[in-house]
């Protein structure tokens, strides 16, 4: 005998769920359990989160759904009881009873929104294969007829349900020590005798141990932003419903209908599979083979680019394309292109590169990026390894203002049943539970404010962190028990998520419907996915970044202005060595330059006197807590070459670009393969391993590491010396590829700020009108630069320019 919890709610449950999954899990092997469902109120958004945790702690996962069910029809605006739905619980058997349940879950909001996602019978008529249904709680729909007397409805209820699920219907029986449901349990028996249906003993869990009611009953109150007192606040009537062992359901119920959840995980047996690709096609109108068209494409895209490319190019080009192909992303990389292309043809703003995908030629041929990866030493492995599968990743800066008409275009292309914005949580932070608890206890405002404001605003503080580093806090901590209680629930609840919003970014593009693979959920009228990014990669969906960059709208506004009167000005075709250009942020003079302005960066410039891309990219590249520390060594051996010293020689052609410093993830995995003799992708492993300080990883190479300098006539005393060097700063390099693409982004800033000051402090001031303090910072440097800035008025919606001299 082993009991299963079948009705669970997780803090995915949002502000009505505290089973913490971490939490849980430990809790479920501790109690010697193997098999827990998820049941959250009408949404999936924890599942792959909760099956990743269970299949951890080697305990079975049940994917499943609490849905609500409407009284006549999801579309109705009414209902026959009152503005909630009656409860179901549905459970996936396999991978058909998973697609039926994302369905189910997606038309709930999308058809059957109202208050909250319903579903109805024809629903569950049309997508029950696959499903095992349980009669739910005391909000269930047989309950909810035998509550209000209406027993022959019950009964006519399940017998519907029985018609529909067969052996698959099970009438379910709960004991939270409520005389209402001792009643009710009652007739559900006597219902489930008569029509022969099987009964299951659940637990209504909203909490992992019986200590945590407290913090759920101010959960639920943050959640209907009411206090303790709210005479209208609806918490739970008793401390029972948490994760109870198989012992405590004995003591309530026969064994017979403990033995029956058993039987119920036994037909649940739906597994994730993270090793399929559901790639989207790219269309081609005749038959040529997708391989054969990308690299046509790429070549005729390098010629275009490069004059005479040599036979590095072309060896490098070759490579790429037959690792895309091997690895299954070729359509992949035709997708992002003809989005990008489609942008760039339509005169929209498009970033030179972003991330790991700068590194690819293949993209630079195809027009994704603009940097050159060979000119600037970009490794590709970087972005796509060949030993270590993972999906490529582009994220694409677009003009903010004109970046939705991208996103259309991808809509109309692939089917808006086929495209999804992407789901992201806000979780209760440090100070917003502190916040939300202290009202729910019914603090008084001024009293929660005042211990919030000693939290400091760390972006990952947490209240222990807080407590140990403010000694204010501590004080009252221990010498005021209700700003003790407050804490301590706060810091039960800090890091749940608090409610659902759409990524700024995040888009989604399937081959079949997007409700096939992963549930719907609406957020602003708008479809987003109820999986967040990293979870769709998991299920191997392919997910992309379209950003909105304020600065290449910037640049844009500023090359219209410019060719007023300079119409053959093109942005793509400025001197990137113009020495004018680098004199000017050797002063500190970049105010209003990308990445450049912040006070700390000028001074650093009028340190390092930047001659070259190279230096910004590398100054961007440090300008970060750690590596900021490696900033003097930069400088001095800019400034005095005599200076620089390698450990071997063949170091220097990887290093002398930086001045013998190492910077960059790409020179950390050249160092591995030029001195050691490692694969390139082999080097970008061990370089993750490094940054994620993986020790026993690490103990295993620094033999290979040493092993390999040695047959490279490096001593042993040298290569561990250089290994313990990579070691320690691998957490902090900097991705080269990234850097070398926004400081591309900078330099075009800077020669517009350089050789067009008034037409590109118009464009910026235009960019910022709703921070009043950056337009103060660009009015005072207009001063500087002797420009005058004539504001918007009714029939102009951007800010104009005129000089001292009167142009």
């Amino acid at each position: 005998m082993s009991f299963a919890h079948l009705h669970l709610h997780t803090e995915y449950s949002l502000l009505d769920g505290a089973c913490r999954i971490e939490k849980l899990m430990k809790s479920i092997k501790e109690k010697g359990m193997n098999t827990v469902a998820i049941t959250d109120h009408g949404v999936m958004y924890g599942v792959v989160n909760f099956y990743n945790t269970a299949k951890k702690y080697n305990i079975k996962p049940i994917i499943g759904c609490e849905v609500y069910v409407a009284a006549r029809t999801r579309f109705d605006k009414v209902h026959e009881f009152d503005a909630t739905s009656s409860h179901l619980v549905l459970l996936c058997k396999n991978e058909i009873g998973y697609k039926n349940l994302c369905k189910i879950v997606s038309d709930s909001f999308v058809e059957g929104f109202y208050y909250r996602p319903r579903i109805d019978h024809e629903l569950l008529e049309k997508y029950h294969e696959g499903l095992v249904a349980l009669s739910a709680c005391l909000q269930g729909e047989l309950c909810r007829y035998i509550k209000n007397g209406m027993y022959e409805k019950a009964l006519e209820t399940a017998k519907w349900y029985k018609s529909i699920f067969n052996d698959d219907y099970y009438i379910e029986v709960q004991d939270h020590n409520l005389p209402e449901q001792k009643r009710v349990n009652i007739e559900l028996i006597k219902i489930a005798n008569e029509l022969n249906i099987k009964i299951v003993a659940t637990n209504d869990a909203h909490y992992v141990e019986k200590t945590d009611a407290t913090m759920q009953k101010y959960l639920l109150l943050v959640g209907q932003n009411k206090n303790v007192d709210s005479t209208d606040a609806l918490t739970f009537e008793t401390d029972e419903f948490y994760v109870k062992t198989e012992e405590e359901m004995l003591s309530l119920f026969p064994a017979e209908y403990i033995n029956n959840t058993t039987e119920v995980a036994n037909k649940c047996n739906f597994e994730f599979n993270f090793n399929e690709l559901k790639l989207p096609a790219f269309k081609l109108e005749n038959n040529i083979s997708h391989y054969d068209y990308i690299k046509n494409k790429c070549l005729i895209g390098l010629k275009s680019k490069i004059e005479n490319p040599s036979d590095e190019y072309y060896s490098r080009l070759n490579y790429e394309l037959d690792v895309i192909k091997k690895m299954g992303f070729v359509d992949y990389f035709l997708i992002v292109a003809d989005f990008v292309n489609f942008a760039k043809d339509n005169d929209i703003p498009v970033g030179p590169g972003r991330g790991s995908g700068a590194a690819s030629l293949s993209a630079y041929a195809l027009g994704i990026t603009d940097i050159d990866p060979i000119k600037y030493n970009l490794l590709f492995e970087r972005f796509l390894n060949p030993e270590r599968v993972s999906m490529p990743d582009f994220d694409i800066d677009f003009c903010y203002i004109r970046r939705p008409e991208v996103i259309k275009y991808v809509i109309d292309k692939y089917g808006a049943d086929h495209v999804a914005q992407i789901i992201t949580f806000g979780t209760l932070a440090a100070k917003a539970a502190v916040k939300d608890i202290g009202r729910a206890m019914a603090i008084p405002y001024s009293v929660v404010d005042s211990v919030s404001k000693l939290i400091p605003n760390d972006i990952h503080q947490t209240i222990d962190n807080a407590l140990s580093q403010s000694e204010k806090l501590k004080e009252l901590y221990n010498s005021d028990s209700k700003i003790r209680e407050l804490l301590d629930l706060a810091k039960e609840v800090e890091g749940m998520p608090r409610h659902a919003s759409t990524h700024a970014a995040g888009v989604v593009i399937t081959d079949n419907p997007v409700e096939e693979y992963v549930p719907l959920a609406l957020n602003d009228d708008s479809a987003v996915t109820q999986f967040t990014m990293t979870e769709l990669e998991q299920i191997g969906l392919l997910k992309m970044d379209f950003l909105g960059l304020r600065n290449l709208t910037v640049i844009d506004d500023t090359v219209k202005m410019i060719k007023a009167f300079e119409p053959e000005f093109d942005i793509n075709k400025i001197d990137i060595n113009d020495q004018n250009v680098y004199k000017m942020l050797s002063k500190g003079l970049s105010i209003g330059v990308f990445q450049f302005e912040s006070a700390g960066m000028r001074k650093t410039m009028t340190q390092l006197k930047p001659s070259n891309l190279e230096d910004l990219i590398a100054l961007l590249s440090l300008y970060r807590p750690g590596p900021v520390k490696s900033i003097p060594k930069y400088i001095e051996n800019k400034h005095n070459p005599n200076k620089i010293t390698y450990v071997s020689p063949l170091l220097e052609p990887i290093l002398n670009v930086t001045y013998g410093c190492i910077v960059y993830q790409e020179q950390v995995m050249q160092i591995f393969r030029t001195l050691a003799n490692y694969t390139l992708g082999k080097a970008d492993i061990i370089r993750r391993a490094m940054a994620k300080k993986k020790h026993d990883v690490l103990a295993k190479e620094r033999v290979n590491f040493v092993n390999g300098c040695i047959d490279n006539n490096i001593d042993e005393s040298n290569a561990n010396k250089l290994f313990d060097e990579i070691s320690s700063f691998s957490s902090y390099a900097f991705n080269k590829a990234h850097a070398a693409a926004y400081s591309l982004v900078s330099y075009r800033t800077a020669y517009l700020k350089c050789h067009y000051p008034s037409q590109y402090m118009a464009a910026l001031i235009t960019s910022v009108l709703d921070r009043a303090n950056k337009v103060q910072e660009y009015f005072e440097e207009c001063k500087r630069l002797s420009i005058k800035i004539l504001p918007p008025d009714i029939n102009r919606s951007s800010f104009d320019f005129i000089e001292d001299n009167g142009n």
